[in-house]
């Protein structure tokens, strides 16, 4: 078996994206006791595709190819705040960046699945965030398993994690905590890739957001907020919570009422932090507020609403809830479940076949702060509106699920969302899962290109921006008369699946996409897998955004509901690249779309298919490139179909065939 891995060696991955951009070296050394060898476990194939193809892209395209490059180099120059510097790489080297991008994303998987156990290795997650404050001494769990020892451990435990984040905070006044706290929820609402016009209502909102990435960006400490959630994390340690359960097994419950809390409660410790609950075995409701630091509860089918994990206030900073059993339901408010709103919210349900009702900004959600939601064994429910799943602007937001078929659904900016300077990631660790972002924000672009649809016509569009999604914040048109506004680049949007069949279903910018110097990653390692679309999907981007989109092993299939924009497709200055690889024999039903390979307006765009029989439906792309750009498809084995694909001016699609654009596009397939 693999030696166990913590919940902080995957914040360590996630960190990474905003430090400097991790080599083979360096992640070599964060995972050097993860040394066993997995045959299942896919080799990373942007090294192998590069290998394979990179000499005929030579040969065939060389000069747009440098042309390209060159357009790719200058925009990796222009000015948005906030530019990661792996974005920079990437659009300098689009290969060297892709692959590094994956090997972090295979990291991140690996270390997700090695184990229960949450430990501590904050020196290594410091510097992978490239801080380099000390680490913190933690303290030991209590060996006792007297009650008295325990509280006296989670007592000492809470304060070390608040005087950490209060030097998070340390160049900070209280006016503008109180403000990074309050505008966490106009981001969670109102949050807006593209601010256009700039208007009378729109302008003192853009304002504000600048306000609160400046502030996180420039004066929060980091490196402790992350050392404060490494500490908390130790709460989650799994040999402990079964020493502290045992500890209370003979505990008789309180006679006491507490507001706001049903069924037994074993005990209630007021601290400096707030309160410090432990609910008994059987079932129990609970309405959260600021009053609860700490709740743990042992077990039974449970009830939560309120504040579930999620600091109140801009004082409080730390909120824990902790589920070891049973089949529950969480119904969170507003920015109120797994919430890191300027610090630390920790939701941890152990197992259990839970239901999940999430409102905007919460889920493992991190507002100038860390969300962090891991649930272990069993068939969960996530139902999330905007800005839920694994969504973060100016922090970090993780949902980790270990195991179960699972179903994710929200309205947009989640499933794997980043912002500025934000890391937003879903993991999901086996399972036949669906995952749905779709009908919940109506595009921008009915007004322009449809105006007369309404919803639930099919020509109707829908954003997501999720999926493995990350976005910046565009200001548009630039000649605006008066306008100062800076312009803010992206964050990291990750989702991966490591097993099942699943099914994903989508509309606008989602799985594996960029938006204005945000980079989006979707990884699924293994099952037959129905990856559906719409627009700017599986592995896209624009304005500067990186898709990538991988699916290692499977029969599958491809879809979009349209118009355009699919399968490694990059506008304006982007680097997109869309792998399926292995032999599967896939689907790629792109009848109401464009993609597989397309490029346009100085961008590289790039989809390789390994092998496998594989059909393809595709009226526009399969290796196509306008104004400058470099787009290539790669079909690399297999006896496939292109009878739906329709003649372009350079011939038919075949088997066998090579057709070479000299303006800089593509055609193989071997």
């Amino acid at each position: 078996m693999p030696a166990k891995r913590p919940l902080f060696a995957i914040l360590l991955v996630l960190a990474l994206g905003h430090g400097a951009l991790p080599t083979s070296q360096s992640l070599a050394l964060a995972l050097a006791d993860d040394t066993q060898s997995d045959k299942a476990w896919p080799e990373p194939a942007v090294p192998r595709i590069q290998k394979d193809i990179q000499g005929e892209i030579d040969r065939r395209l060389a000069k747009p190819q440098a042309a390209t490059l060159s357009s790719l180099s200058e925009a990796s120059i222009l000015p948005a705040k906030f530019k990661a510097p792996f974005i920079v790489q990437t659009l300098t080297s689009p290969w060297t960046g892709m692959a590094a991008i994956e090997q972090f994303g295979l990291d991140l998987a690996a270390q997700a699945r090695s184990g229960q156990r949450l430990p501590e290795l904050i020196s290594v997650m410091e510097k992978g965030m490239g801080r380099r404050a000390e680490p913190p001494a933690f303290i030991p769990a209590p060996k006792e398993k007297e009650a008295i020892a325990q509280m006296a451990y989670l007592v000492a435990v809470l304060q070390q994690a608040i005087q950490l984040r209060e030097q998070a905070l340390s160049k900070i006044n209280q006016a503008d905590r109180q403000f990074l706290f309050d505008h966490a929820a106009a981001l969670a609402e109102r949050f807006s890739p593209q601010i256009s016009g700039l208007d009378e209502e729109a302008r003192p909102q853009a304002e504000k957001d600048r306000r609160f990435f400046q502030l996180v960006g420039e004066r929060l400490d980091y490196a402790s907020l992350i050392a404060a959630a490494q500490v908390l994390t130790r709460l989650s340690d799994e040999d402990w919570l079964n020493s502290l359960a045992e500890s209370f097994q003979a505990h008789r419950p309180l006679e006491m009422t507490i507001p706001g809390i049903t069924g037994d409660v074993l005990l209630v410790r007021e601290t400096s932090t707030g309160l410090i609950v432990i609910g008994g075995f059987g079932p129990n409701t609970y309405e959260l507020d600021q009053r609860i630091a700490l709740l743990i509860d042992l077990g039974g089918d449970d009830l939560y609403q309120g504040l579930i994990a999620s600091p109140a206030t801009a004082e409080q900073g730390l909120s824990i809830v902790i589920d070891l059993a049973g089949q529950d339901t969480y119904r969170a408010a507003p920015l109120g479940l797994a919430t890191g709103r300027l610090g630390i919210g920790l939701l941890v349900d152990r197992a259990g076949d839970d239901r999940y009702e999430l409102a905007p900004g919460s889920g493992g959600a991190g507002f100038a702060g860390l969300g962090l939601l891991d649930d272990g064994a069993g068939q969960d429910r996530y139902a999330g509106t905007r800005f839920t799943l694994g969504a973060a602007v100016g922090g970090l937001g993780l949902l980790l699920d270990r195991a179960g078929r699972d179903s994710y659904a929200s309205a947009g900016f989640s499933i794997g969302f980043g912002g500025p300077v934000g890391v937003g990631a879903v993991i999901d660790l086996g399972g036949d899962d669906f995952y749905r972002c779709d009908e919940g924000l109506p595009s921008h672009d009915n007004q322009a290109e449809q105006p007369e649809a309404k919803p639930g016509d099919p020509s109707f569009q829908y954003d997501c921006f999720g999926l493995g999604t990350g976005s910046g914040q565009r200001v548009f048109p630039k000649n605006l008369t008066g306008s100062s506004l800076d312009e803010l680049a992206g964050g990291w949007g990750i989702l991966i699946d490591l097993a099942g069949n699943d099914r994903y279903g989508s509309s606008n910018f989602s799985q594996g996409a960029g938006y204005f110097f945000g980079a989006g990653i979707k990884l699924d390692l293994s099952g037959h897998d129905d990856h559906g679309a719409a627009r700017y999907g599986q592995a896209a981007g624009a304005h500067g955004g990186l898709g990538l989109f991988i699916d290692y092993d499977g029969n599958d299939r491809y879809g979009s509901t349209g118009p355009v924009y699919n399968g490694g497709a990059a506008w304006d200055r982007s680097v997109t690249l869309g792998i399926d690889a292995g032999r599967g024999s896939d689907v790629y039903d792109f009848l109401r779309s464009s993609g597989l390979g397309l490029a346009d307006h100085h961008a590289w765009g790039l989809f390789i298919d390994e092998g496998g029989t594989d059909r393809y439906l595709a009226p526009q792309g399969l290796g196509t490139a306008f104004n400058e750009s470099l787009g290539g498809f790669f079909d690399l084995g297999g006896e496939d179909d292109y009878a739906q694909v329709p003649q372009p001016r350079l011939g038919r699609r075949g088997n066998r065939l090579t057709l070479v654009d000299p303006a800089g596009a593509l055609f193989q397939d071997r």
